[in-house]
Formats: C-alpha cells, structure tokens, sequence
C-alpha cells in the first residue's frame, strides 16, 4: 500500500513536492550497490526529497529499512512505477 503524503502549510501540495523532486533510476542496480550510491546523493543534498526509481525485486523490503537504519525518511513509495520518495535527512557527520 503506497504511503500517503503529508500536509503542508505552505500552501504548496505535497504532489507538487513529488513532482519537482529530481529522479534518481538506480534501474536495475542491486540493492547493495544502490544503497551505497543512494547514500552519497541524500548526504549532498540535506533535508531534500528525491525520487528512486529501483526495479530490484528487492527494493520494496531493502529501502524502507534502509530508511530506518539510516535516518532518512520513506516519505511515499508507488509500487505501481517501482517509485520511492525520500527525504533525506538534515543532518550528517
């Protein structure tokens, strides 16, 4: 079940977040090497929402837990287009 967005109050939409944020097809990457060059991407780009795009078949268990590992939020996760929207999280040592 794909997550669902927050509100906002800055009279932008959510969707308008999913839209504009940049894409990152990671293809048919493993989940090893994807999480691995995911990481450099998030930590260059604090607290900004980008888009996954990963047809490993297991991405939908490995990037949610990821996600929990590392800090970063899943912030909606489309199964029907292999999409996952992240936001990375605001600080990184």
């Amino acid at each position: 079940m794909p997550l669902r967005a927050r509100s906002r109050d800055d009279g932008m939409s959510a969707t308008d977040d999913f839209a504009a944020a940049p894409t990152f097809d990671a293809g048919h990457m493993g989940c090893g090497e994807l999480v691995m060059v995911l990481r450099i991407k998030l930590k260059a780009m604090p607290g900004a929402l980008v888009r996954v795009i990963a047809l490993d078949s297991g991405a939908p268990e490995d990037l949610p837990a990821w996600c929990r590992m590392t800090r970063n939020e899943l912030v909606r996760h489309d199964p029907a287009t292999h999409s996952f929207w992240i936001r990375s999280r605001t600080e990184w040592t």
